[in-house]
C-alpha cells in the first residue's frame, strides 16, 4: 500500500480515500472533480484582513514620503537645507532599522496568499453516486490533497 498523503482528516492511499468520515475505495472511484464552493466566513475574514494588512504596511511609506516633500518644500522656502538634510538622513536611518521587523507581517501575508480566497470542494463518483469528500478554505491544503488523489486514481488506472 502506498500513502500518497495524510492529515488529521484526510488519508489518501493506493487502495482508498478517507475523507470527511467517508472511506471510498479507488476501485470503485470513476471520476475525480473539484469545484467552487461557497464563500465562508472565514474565507471573507481573510480577504478583509489581507486587505487591513496591506493597507497598514502601505501606510507608513506614504505618510514618510508625505513629510519628506513638507520638508523639502519648507526647507526650499525658508533655505535650511542642513536640518531637513539631517532630518531626512534620521528618517532613513529609522527605516533601514525598522525593515527586518517587517519579515513578521509580510510573512502572515504571504501565509494568506497561500490559503487562497474560495472554498475548494473535492467530488467523486463512486457507486455511481457523487459524493463530496472535502470542503476547505485552505487552497494550499486542497492542492495537496487533490494532487494526491489524482496521483492515486491514476496508479490505480493503470494497474487495471
Amino acid at each position: 500500500m502506498t500513502l500518497y498523503y495524510r492529515d488529521d482528516a484526510v488519508q489518501v492511499t493506493s487502495q482508498a480515500i478517507h475523507a470527511g468520515g467517508h472511506v471510498v475505495a479507488l476501485a470503485d472511484v470513476t471520476y475525480v472533480w473539484h469545484a467552487r464552493g461557497a464563500t465562508t466566513l472565514a474565507v471573507r475574514g481573510r480577504v478583509l484582513g489581507r486587505g487591513v494588512l496591506v493597507l497598514l504596511l502601505s501606510l507608513p511609506p506614504l505618510v514618510a514620503l508625505v513629510c519628506v516633500l513638507s520638508l523639502a518644500w519648507a526647507a526650499q522656502d525658508r533655505g535650511d537645507w542642513k536640518l531637513a538634510l539631517v532630518i531626512l538622513a534620521a528618517f532613513v536611518v529609522v527605516g533601514l532599522a525598522l525593515t527586518p521587523f517587517l519579515e513578521v507581517p509580510l510573512g502572515w501575508l504571504d501565509r494568506s496568499y497561500e490559503r487562497g480566497n474560495r472554498v475548494h470542494e473535492l467530488w467523486v463518483q463512486h457507486h455511481g453516486r457523487e459524493v463530496l469528500l472535502l470542503r476547505t478554505p485552505d487552497a494550499l491544503r486542497f492542492g495537496q490533497i487533490y494532487r494526491a488523489v489524482q496521483r492515486a486514481v491514476e496508479q490505480q488506472g493503470d494497474r487495471r
